[in-house]
Protein backbone atom coordinates (compact mmCIF):
# COMPACT_ATOMS: atom_id res chain seq x y z
CA UNK A 1 0.00 0.00 0.00
CA UNK A 2 1.08 3.47 -0.43
CA UNK A 3 2.23 6.02 1.56
CA UNK A 4 0.94 9.41 0.44
CA UNK A 5 1.83 11.53 3.40
CA UNK A 6 5.62 11.36 2.48
CA UNK A 7 6.11 10.59 -1.24
CA UNK A 8 10.22 12.33 -0.83
CA UNK A 9 11.44 9.61 1.23
CA UNK A 10 9.75 6.73 -1.54
CA UNK A 11 11.43 9.13 -4.53
CA UNK A 12 14.66 9.21 -1.65
CA UNK A 13 14.33 5.40 -1.20
CA UNK A 14 13.92 4.62 -4.84
CA UNK A 15 16.99 6.63 -6.37
CA UNK A 16 19.29 5.09 -3.26
CA UNK A 17 18.22 1.67 -4.44
CA UNK A 18 19.11 2.84 -8.52
CA UNK A 19 22.15 4.05 -7.92
CA UNK A 20 23.62 1.32 -5.63
CA UNK A 21 22.84 -1.12 -8.01
CA UNK A 22 24.67 0.98 -10.45
CA UNK A 23 27.93 0.74 -7.89
CA UNK A 24 28.35 -2.84 -8.44
CA UNK A 25 29.71 -2.79 -11.99
CA UNK A 26 32.09 0.21 -11.07
CA UNK A 27 33.34 -2.14 -8.04
CA UNK A 28 33.12 -5.55 -9.95
CA UNK A 29 36.02 -3.75 -12.47
CA UNK A 30 37.57 -2.08 -9.41
CA UNK A 31 38.40 -5.40 -8.16
CA UNK A 32 39.19 -7.18 -11.30
CA UNK A 33 42.51 -4.59 -11.49
CA UNK A 34 44.07 -7.22 -8.65
CA UNK A 35 43.93 -10.25 -10.77
CA UNK A 36 40.96 -11.68 -9.10
CA UNK A 37 38.88 -14.15 -11.70
CA UNK A 38 34.83 -13.98 -11.38
CA UNK A 39 34.46 -16.69 -10.16
CA UNK A 40 36.23 -16.18 -6.55
CA UNK A 41 34.62 -12.29 -6.77
CA UNK A 42 31.29 -14.06 -7.02
CA UNK A 43 31.95 -16.41 -4.58
CA UNK A 44 33.03 -13.19 -2.35
CA UNK A 45 30.20 -10.84 -2.77
CA UNK A 46 27.44 -13.80 -2.25
CA UNK A 47 29.35 -15.27 1.07
CA UNK A 48 29.07 -12.15 2.40
CA UNK A 49 25.89 -11.28 1.39
CA UNK A 50 24.39 -14.88 2.79
CA UNK A 51 23.79 -13.73 6.25
CA UNK A 52 21.80 -10.94 5.41
CA UNK A 53 19.50 -12.40 2.98
CA UNK A 54 18.94 -15.99 5.36
CA UNK A 55 17.80 -13.28 8.15
CA UNK A 56 15.69 -11.55 5.89
CA UNK A 57 14.51 -14.65 4.93
CA UNK A 58 14.05 -15.59 8.70
CA UNK A 59 12.64 -12.27 9.38
CA UNK A 60 9.99 -12.43 6.12
CA UNK A 61 8.97 -15.67 6.86
CA UNK A 62 8.02 -15.30 10.87
CA UNK A 63 4.46 -16.82 11.35
CA UNK A 64 4.00 -17.65 7.72
CA UNK A 65 2.87 -20.81 6.51
CA UNK A 66 5.90 -23.84 5.97
CA UNK A 67 7.11 -23.60 2.40
CA UNK A 68 4.84 -26.76 0.12
CA UNK A 69 7.03 -28.81 -1.92
CA UNK A 70 6.14 -26.63 -5.02
CA UNK A 71 6.89 -23.43 -3.58
CA UNK A 72 10.83 -24.89 -2.66
CA UNK A 73 10.86 -25.52 -6.20
CA UNK A 74 9.95 -22.25 -7.16
CA UNK A 75 12.25 -21.32 -4.86
CA UNK A 76 15.30 -23.01 -6.32
CA UNK A 77 14.33 -22.21 -9.92
CA UNK A 78 14.01 -18.74 -9.40
CA UNK A 79 17.10 -18.16 -7.03
CA UNK A 80 19.26 -20.35 -10.05
CA UNK A 81 18.17 -17.75 -12.81
CA UNK A 82 17.92 -14.53 -11.05
CA UNK A 83 20.52 -13.99 -8.58
CA UNK A 84 22.78 -16.94 -8.84
CA UNK A 85 23.03 -17.39 -12.85
CA UNK A 86 22.28 -14.00 -13.50
CA UNK A 87 25.30 -12.84 -11.60
CA UNK A 88 27.81 -15.09 -12.75
CA UNK A 89 26.95 -14.18 -16.46
CA UNK A 90 27.24 -10.23 -15.22
CA UNK A 91 30.55 -10.47 -13.41
CA UNK A 92 32.29 -12.81 -16.01
CA UNK A 93 31.19 -10.09 -18.84
CA UNK A 94 32.23 -7.06 -16.95
CA UNK A 95 35.57 -8.04 -17.64
CA UNK A 96 35.07 -7.38 -21.42
CA UNK A 97 32.74 -4.22 -21.57
CA UNK A 98 32.63 -1.12 -19.95
CA UNK A 99 30.87 -0.80 -17.07
CA UNK A 100 28.11 1.98 -19.00
CA UNK A 101 27.78 -0.78 -21.72
CA UNK A 102 26.66 -3.59 -19.12
CA UNK A 103 24.62 -1.32 -17.32
CA UNK A 104 22.80 -0.48 -20.98
CA UNK A 105 22.27 -3.86 -21.72
CA UNK A 106 21.12 -4.79 -18.44
CA UNK A 107 18.70 -2.04 -18.43
CA UNK A 108 16.47 -3.81 -21.14
CA UNK A 109 15.07 -5.87 -18.76
CA UNK A 110 11.67 -4.38 -19.21
CA UNK A 111 11.84 -5.07 -22.83
CA UNK A 112 13.20 -8.81 -22.37
CA UNK A 113 10.18 -9.47 -20.10
CA UNK A 114 7.63 -7.73 -22.38
CA UNK A 115 9.38 -10.77 -25.21
CA UNK A 116 9.44 -13.01 -22.72
CA UNK A 117 5.01 -12.17 -22.31
CA UNK A 118 4.60 -12.51 -25.96
CA UNK A 119 6.77 -15.52 -26.78
CA UNK A 120 5.31 -17.51 -24.17
CA UNK A 121 1.74 -16.57 -24.04
CA UNK A 122 1.14 -15.01 -27.22
CA UNK A 123 -0.06 -11.44 -25.18
CA UNK A 124 0.13 -8.84 -28.16
CA UNK A 125 2.68 -6.07 -28.96
CA UNK A 126 1.52 -2.70 -28.98
CA UNK A 127 3.14 -0.52 -31.90
CA UNK A 128 4.39 2.03 -28.97
CA UNK A 129 5.38 -0.97 -27.09
CA UNK A 130 7.56 -1.95 -30.47
CA UNK A 131 8.59 1.70 -30.94
CA UNK A 132 10.30 1.40 -27.09
CA UNK A 133 11.74 -1.74 -27.81
CA UNK A 134 13.59 -0.33 -31.17
CA UNK A 135 14.62 2.71 -28.94
CA UNK A 136 16.14 0.81 -26.35
CA UNK A 137 18.04 -1.73 -28.70
CA UNK A 138 19.22 1.41 -31.02
CA UNK A 139 20.68 2.89 -27.59
CA UNK A 140 22.50 -0.61 -26.93
CA UNK A 141 23.83 -0.76 -30.43
CA UNK A 142 25.21 2.57 -30.70
CA UNK A 143 27.36 1.82 -27.24
CA UNK A 144 28.29 -1.76 -28.26
CA UNK A 145 29.27 -0.86 -32.24
CA UNK A 146 31.77 1.94 -30.51
CA UNK A 147 33.32 -0.58 -27.95
CA UNK A 148 33.25 -3.04 -30.83
CA UNK A 149 35.36 -0.76 -33.07
CA UNK A 150 37.64 -0.63 -29.77
CA UNK A 151 38.13 -4.00 -28.23
CA UNK A 152 37.15 -6.23 -31.20
CA UNK A 153 35.82 -9.89 -30.12
CA UNK A 154 36.54 -9.30 -26.33
CA UNK A 155 33.31 -6.51 -26.62
CA UNK A 156 31.67 -8.90 -28.29
CA UNK A 157 31.84 -12.14 -25.87
CA UNK A 158 31.70 -9.69 -22.95
CA UNK A 159 28.36 -8.43 -24.44
CA UNK A 160 26.79 -11.67 -25.00
CA UNK A 161 27.53 -12.53 -21.39
CA UNK A 162 25.68 -10.10 -20.07
CA UNK A 163 23.24 -10.15 -22.35
CA UNK A 164 22.80 -13.77 -20.95
CA UNK A 165 22.61 -12.29 -17.69
CA UNK A 166 19.54 -9.79 -18.68
CA UNK A 167 17.71 -12.77 -20.02
CA UNK A 168 18.25 -14.70 -17.00
CA UNK A 169 16.59 -11.95 -14.78
CA UNK A 170 14.04 -11.48 -17.29
CA UNK A 171 12.89 -14.99 -16.83
CA UNK A 172 13.30 -14.47 -13.04
CA UNK A 173 10.65 -11.55 -13.16
CA UNK A 174 8.28 -13.32 -15.66
CA UNK A 175 8.05 -16.04 -13.67
CA UNK A 176 8.34 -15.04 -10.18
CA UNK A 177 4.41 -12.59 -10.16
CA UNK A 178 2.79 -15.74 -9.29
CA UNK A 179 5.40 -16.95 -6.13
CA UNK A 180 5.98 -13.33 -5.21
CA UNK A 181 1.50 -13.40 -4.85
CA UNK A 182 2.17 -16.49 -2.46
CA UNK A 183 5.00 -15.74 -0.34
CA UNK A 184 5.38 -12.04 -0.42
CA UNK A 185 8.17 -9.99 -1.65
CA UNK A 186 10.61 -9.94 0.85
CA UNK A 187 10.38 -13.74 1.81
CA UNK A 188 10.62 -14.74 -1.98
CA UNK A 189 13.99 -12.28 -2.16
CA UNK A 190 15.56 -13.79 0.55
CA UNK A 191 15.12 -17.87 0.19
CA UNK A 192 15.98 -17.10 -3.90
CA UNK A 193 19.21 -15.38 -3.13
CA UNK A 194 20.07 -17.84 -0.42
CA UNK A 195 20.08 -20.28 -2.71
CA UNK A 196 22.55 -18.51 -5.02
CA UNK A 197 24.42 -17.87 -2.43
CA UNK A 198 25.15 -21.05 -1.83
CA UNK A 199 25.72 -22.33 -5.25
CA UNK A 200 28.05 -19.55 -5.82
CA UNK A 201 29.87 -20.83 -2.85
CA UNK A 202 29.57 -24.07 -3.97
CA UNK A 203 30.65 -23.13 -7.50
CA UNK A 204 33.81 -21.84 -6.33
CA UNK A 205 34.48 -25.48 -4.05
CA UNK A 206 34.45 -27.03 -7.41
CA UNK A 207 36.47 -25.26 -9.96
CA UNK A 208 38.84 -23.81 -7.32
CA UNK A 209 41.26 -24.48 -5.01
CA UNK A 210 40.69 -23.26 -1.69
CA UNK A 211 43.83 -21.78 -1.62
CA UNK A 212 42.20 -19.22 -4.27
CA UNK A 213 40.20 -17.90 -1.91
CA UNK A 214 42.88 -15.82 -0.15
CA UNK A 215 42.95 -13.05 -2.23
CA UNK A 216 44.24 -9.18 -2.33
CA UNK A 217 42.54 -7.38 1.11
CA UNK A 218 41.04 -4.56 -1.19
CA UNK A 219 38.84 -7.47 -2.71
CA UNK A 220 37.68 -8.03 0.49
CA UNK A 221 36.79 -4.79 1.55
CA UNK A 222 35.53 -4.16 -2.12
CA UNK A 223 33.18 -7.65 -1.64
CA UNK A 224 32.01 -6.38 1.56
CA UNK A 225 31.06 -3.13 0.20
CA UNK A 226 28.88 -4.50 -2.99
CA UNK A 227 27.46 -7.12 -0.87
CA UNK A 228 26.29 -4.78 1.33
CA UNK A 229 25.63 -1.11 -0.33
CA UNK A 230 25.53 -3.10 -4.03
CA UNK A 231 23.18 -5.94 -3.36
CA UNK A 232 21.10 -6.00 -0.09
CA UNK A 233 20.94 -2.24 0.98
CA UNK A 234 19.22 -1.70 -2.95
CA UNK A 235 16.79 -4.80 -2.50
CA UNK A 236 15.28 -3.16 0.86
CA UNK A 237 15.02 0.54 -0.57
CA UNK A 238 13.56 -0.36 -4.03
CA UNK A 239 10.99 -2.25 -2.43
CA UNK A 240 10.81 0.04 -0.07
CA UNK A 241 10.09 2.93 -2.68
CA UNK A 242 7.95 0.91 -4.68
CA UNK A 243 5.43 0.11 -1.65
CA UNK A 244 5.63 4.34 -1.09
CA UNK A 245 4.82 4.87 -4.75
CA UNK A 246 3.98 2.34 -6.91
CA UNK A 247 5.89 0.21 -9.16
CA UNK A 248 5.09 2.67 -12.24
CA UNK A 249 6.72 5.82 -10.60
CA UNK A 250 9.84 3.76 -9.14
CA UNK A 251 10.94 2.37 -11.94
CA UNK A 252 11.08 6.05 -13.76
CA UNK A 253 12.78 6.71 -10.47
CA UNK A 254 14.94 3.59 -11.59
CA UNK A 255 16.78 5.49 -14.85
CA UNK A 256 18.58 7.14 -12.25
CA UNK A 257 20.67 3.50 -12.72
CA UNK A 258 22.27 4.32 -16.09
CA UNK A 259 23.25 8.05 -15.65
CA UNK A 260 24.68 7.27 -12.26
CA UNK A 261 27.18 4.42 -14.06
CA UNK A 262 27.86 6.67 -16.49
CA UNK A 263 29.31 9.68 -14.15
CA UNK A 264 30.47 6.91 -11.72
CA UNK A 265 32.60 5.22 -14.54
CA UNK A 266 33.97 8.42 -15.91
CA UNK A 267 35.35 9.26 -12.02
CA UNK A 268 36.40 6.30 -10.73
CA UNK A 269 37.78 4.10 -14.10
CA UNK A 270 38.16 6.77 -16.43
CA UNK A 271 36.13 5.26 -19.01
CA UNK A 272 34.92 7.66 -21.58
CA UNK A 273 32.12 10.21 -21.37
CA UNK A 274 31.58 10.74 -25.23
CA UNK A 275 28.57 11.62 -26.91
CA UNK A 276 27.99 8.24 -28.42
CA UNK A 277 27.96 6.70 -24.62
CA UNK A 278 25.10 9.38 -23.95
CA UNK A 279 23.47 9.43 -27.33
CA UNK A 280 23.30 5.72 -26.96
CA UNK A 281 22.21 6.07 -23.11
CA UNK A 282 19.71 8.29 -23.83
CA UNK A 283 17.95 6.22 -26.47
CA UNK A 284 17.68 3.32 -24.27
CA UNK A 285 16.23 5.94 -21.43
CA UNK A 286 13.51 6.48 -23.84
CA UNK A 287 12.06 3.42 -24.86
CA UNK A 288 12.15 2.20 -21.19
CA UNK A 289 10.17 5.47 -20.52
CA UNK A 290 7.83 4.54 -23.02
CA UNK A 291 7.38 1.38 -22.40
CA UNK A 292 6.52 2.33 -18.78
CA UNK A 293 4.28 4.66 -20.11
CA UNK A 294 1.74 1.84 -22.23
CA UNK A 295 2.18 0.07 -18.94
CA UNK A 296 0.49 2.90 -17.10
CA UNK A 297 -1.87 3.52 -19.74
CA UNK A 298 -5.27 2.33 -18.96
Amino acid sequence: MRDPSLPWKGLLLAAVGAIGFSGKAIIVKLAYRHGVDAVTLLMWRMLLSLPLFFLLALWAGRGQAPLARADWLDVLVLGFTGYYLASYLDFAGLQYVSASLERLILYLNPTLVLLFSWLAHRKPVQPRQWAALALSYAGVVLVFARELRLDGGQTLWGALLVLGSALSYAYYLARSGSVVQRLGTLRLTGLATTVACLLCVGQFLLLREPATALVPEPVIWLSLLNAVACTFVPVLCVMAGVRRLGAPLAAQVGMLGPMSTLLLAAIFLAEPLTPVVLAGTLLVLAGVALLARRARAP
